[in-house]
């Protein structure tokens, strides 16, 4: 494999194991610990792979065009012998002649793809050497803003004096807002906008792999490694993204909320093509004017994705790119895919179908590689379920009814019966809240308060909505983009400002402004939680939008998901919430149709989660299911495990829910931080099974003087409950350590964190940021959830019993170990670090427990009964480091 450096052994065996898996078309789980190297490892071994079948490939078509261009496909004598017959009873002469033109039509079909492939190539070699070509378009593009310039000046002068013509303009441009006429059983391809075609370079999708990853910021990463690797040059490479992160118009960008952005760029597509369309009709083109997109030009956007071709680029790149071409990043990305063999993305995209198909990605015997996939499971529930409240039904129920009052006499006969279909449904979701539809959810309050679970069917027939066709309605919703057309409605009716006061129209639309702004009214009453103003926005001008997924939800199959009816306070602060149990039916169509796919993670244990819940309920055969675990790179002596039973006073660690809570335990867990805090240097970060818990235990210390015990080694620093806290929290906590390396008057800060929160995952306490991370308890999820019992109940049924244990029980115990994994795998994040891990609790050494840590950690554990051997060994540790290092 080519390999930027002398690759480890265990990467030489991750690169095999890869490249085995993807040759078979198999389905695989693999694992290597963070500081492995495990992007490079990923990188090399999957391009080695493709690279290796693009040669076999071009081999076997060089053959079969021998073959053809020698008249080897003529029958012979002993195929075309008169008077016998085949199998099917055809005359052997028939079968041959059959054989030998379908031979004939591969081997044109062959240099059909020959040409294209080698045509694609000399053009993006082209690009590659010929700076000329750049310079050339970079004139035109200024050619093309200076006329554009010189057009707007015109416009200009001609508009002066056609004042008398505003308020006709203003009717005119309300045509946007009126539906099509619908046809149900029209299911022609939406085109999404260009209509040029790309000649000359129209091609199908080569073999390409998708890799995806959690955030922007990792595929940005991988991109990096990718540029760094030996087929950093060679290797046509498209990073794929939301419009929030892509888009380069920034009046676009300034609207901050991903909803609205993608609804201005549709509207502005709109506008463009609208406008080509109606050309020829003078009248109408001095009469609309609508603000259409300067990047969407679809020559700027073919010269962006021939430049992205030829050079691999991360989105940032991708972005300043965009800016400096003046073409769509978020566009012509999404056209180089077919001749990309690389496609970055976030795995949202790839893992969410609708969102797939708008893309473009084909996923038909390609290659998905899903890293950073310890919470895949827990990622497609939430892409697939969603969750509406009761402002959200009435506020969509009463725009909808002022849209279809206002344009009925415009409005074919299909689009007032759907129209009606969903203002219907509305009406019977707010009365299963206990609320009626016509009145300010924010003031109904709701009789019987609590949470109710319903299957899907059960939901549909007591709401009496079960004879509406909702498969139908998705597809009316999705092809009528009924609520695009609602959004522009409100925007121009919904908010003062935006209305024309002196159109009579506007006056009888009074209503469902003051609506809306009873509805804010109402909610800051409430006492709701400050959010963005942008949220605030989306929140009011399209909650259709949120409904539509959640009507697309219920089309489920009723033994897939179930309906929780929140019942709070008001219909306004009720809910209703999809929960998806079964998150195979999502994944099913990416095993099915791709060659093979590649699960990835620094901590997948335990994997037992993937196998059954994921691949097993997705019809995968488990003898194409491969899994590979690998160890980690440091030596054994710097790593020091250690599952402690008691604490310095004999009390037994077990931090129940029941004993948790108990004075002796917090003031045990005070004493064991305290000594560990004497011997430890750099940073400590101690993680707790909760905010509510390390809360309270931060109290007791305080009120006990154990916390200012613990201040006098280390600084103390809490991990915040908001995000936008966190960095400056760390940038401190970081500070703190190096100062006291350097002054010696303390040994370090501890850093008191929440597992699941915000530092549990993504973060690196490598080096003295991280010496030792100790964990609290066992954090189990709460069993008391409705949606975990749910889960748990699913399970049971569905699920055959493994080991003697009950599948619910098994699911508590792998969230439980999936959540530990994660936190205590912060602190070693390269080949030279070194840390101690210590978990308090007894219960960590169930061998059902125990054997659910990730090997390489599992086989360097050590149980101490007693708090003396185990500090004693952590002293040892300190002392052998400090002399190494």
């Amino acid at each position: 494999f080519p390999f930027p450096y002398t690759p480890y052994r265990i990467q030489e065996q991750f690169m095999e194991a890869l490249y085995g898996a993807l040759e078979a078309g198999r389905v695989g789980i693999f694992e290597s610990p963070t500081g492995t190297g495990k992007s490079l490892s990923l990188i090399c071994g999957a391009l080695s792979w493709l690279r290796d079948r693009e040669q076999r490939r071009r081999q076997e078509e060089a053959r079969l065009l021998a073959l053809g261009a020698g008249g080897r496909d003529a029958p012979s004598p002993q195929q075309a012998r008169p008077g016998s017959a085949d199998t099917a009873g055809q005359p052997d002469w028939v079968t041959a002649f059959v054989r030998s033109k379908e031979q004939r039509d591969m081997v044109d079909r062959l240099k059909e793809e020959q040409i294209r492939r080698k045509k694609r190539e000399d053009h993006l070699e082209k690009i590659r050497h010929n700076v000329r070509l750049k310079y050339a378009a970079k004139r035109k593009r200024c050619e093309e803003d200076e006329a554009k310039h010189l057009l707007q000046l015109s416009k200009e002068a001609l508009s002066q004096g056609a004042g008398e013509g505003a308020l006709d303009q203003l009717d005119h441009n309300e045509e946007e807002l009126i539906l099509a006429e619908y046809e149900s059983d029209d299911e022609k391809k939406v085109v999404s906008g260009l209509e040029e075609d790309d000649d000359d370079l129209e091609e199908e999708h080569v073999t390409k792999i998708y890799y995806c990853s959690r955030t922007h910021s990792q595929l940005s990463q991988f991109v990096r490694e990718v540029q760094k690797s030996p087929f950093g040059k060679d290797t046509r490479l498209v990073a794929l993204g939301s419009r929030q992160n892509l888009c380069v118009n920034e009046e676009v960008r300034r609207l901050s909320a991903l909803q609205l952005i993608n609804d201005r760029c549709m509207e502005m597509q709109k506008n463009k093509h609208e406008k080509k369309s109606n050309e020829g009709n003078e009248e109408k083109r001095r009469r609309v004017s609508r603000t259409v997109c300067p990047f969407y030009s679809y020559e700027q956007m073919q010269f962006l994705r021939d430049e992205v071709l030829v050079e691999v680029q991360d989105i940032e790149q991708l972005v300043s790119l965009g800016r400096r071409t003046k073409a769509c990043p978020y566009y012509g990305s999404r056209f180089a895919i077919p001749a990309a063999q690389l496609v970055v993305l976030p795995y949202q995209m790839l893992l969410h179908e609708p969102t797939r198909n708008a893309a473009g990605i084909k996923l038909k015997d390609q290659v998905v590689i899903i890293d950073e996939a310890h919470n895949l499971i827990d990622t497609i529930t939430c892409i697939h379920s969603a969750e509406v409240n009761g402002s959200q039904l009435c506020c969509a129920h009463s725009q909808l009814s002022q849209y279809m009052e206002r344009y009925r006499k415009r409005l074919k006969a299909k689009n007032l019966m759907y129209i009606k279909q969903i203002l219907y449904l509305l009406e019977q979701f707010v009365a299963m809240l206990g609320g009626n539809v016509n009145q300010n959810p924010g003031c109904q309050a709701v009789s019987q308060t609590g949470t109710v679970l319903k299957s899907i069917n059960d939901f549909l027939f007591q709401s009496q909505t079960d004879n509406i066709n909702l498969f139908k309605v998705q597809r009316y919703c999705e092809k009528s983009l009924i609520s695009r057309k609602l959004f522009g409605f409100v925007e121009r009716y919904g908010g003062p400002a935006s209305a024309v006061k002196t159109n009579k129209e506007n006056q009888k639309l009074s209503g469902l402004q003051n609506f809306l702004l009873t509805l804010q009214q109402a909610s800051d009453k409430e006492g709701d939680p400050p959010v963005e103003a942008e949220h605030d926005q989306l929140r009011t001008a399209s909650p259709l939008m949120q409904i539509e997924g959640f009507l697309s939800a219920l089309t489920n199959a009723n033994q897939d998901g179930r309906v929780i009816l929140n019942r709070q306070g008001t219909v306004g602060q009720s809910s209703l919430k999809f929960l998806l149990l079964n998150p195979a039916v999502h994944f099913a169509k990416v095993v099915e149709e791709c060659r093979a796919v590649i699960i990835a993670g620094g901590t997948m244990q335990p994997v037992a989660d993937f196998r059954e819940q994921l691949l097993c309920c997705a019809g995968v055969d488990p003898a194409r299911i491969v899994e590979f675990s690998c160890g980690h790179v440091i030596p054994p002596e710097n790593i020091l495990p250690i599952i402690l039973c008691s604490g310095p006073s004999n009390q037994q660690l077990e931090f129940t829910y029941q004993t948790r809570d108990l004075p002796q335990m917090m003031d045990e867990t005070g004493r064991i931080l305290c000594n560990l805090c004497n011997v430890i240097p750099g940073g400590v970060v101690c993680f707790f099974p909760s905010y509510e818990y390390e809360k309270q235990v931060y109290g007791h210390w305080e009120n006990s003087g154990l916390l200012s015990r613990l201040a006098t080694k280390k600084k103390i620093f809490q991990e915040p409950k908001k995000a936008n806290q966190v960095e400056q929290v760390l940038v401190e906590y970081a500070k703190c350590i190096q100062r006291c390396s350097q002054t010696g008057q303390m040994t370090g800060a501890l850093l008191l964190s929440v597992v699941g929160g915000k530092m549990s995952e993504g973060i690196n306490f490598s080096d003295d940021l991280g010496r030792c991370v100790i964990m609290v308890g066992m954090p189990y999820p709460n069993i008391r959830s409705p949606e975990l019992q749910e889960k748990m109940s699913w399970l049971d049924k569905t699920m055959p019993r493994a080991a003697g244990q009950a599948p619910s029980r098994v699911l508590i115990e792998n969230l439980c170990m999936k959540a530990v994994n994660q936190s205590i795998g912060r602190a070693i994040r390269h080949q030279k670090d070194f840390a101690s891990i210590v978990l308090l609790d007894h219960r960590y050494t169930r061998p059902s427990i125990f054997n659910k840590l990730p090997q390489w950690i599992r086989e360097r554990t050590q149980v101490k009964s007693a708090f003396g051997s185990a500090f004693a060994e952590l002293r040892k540790v300190r002392t052998h480091l400090s002399y190494v290092l």
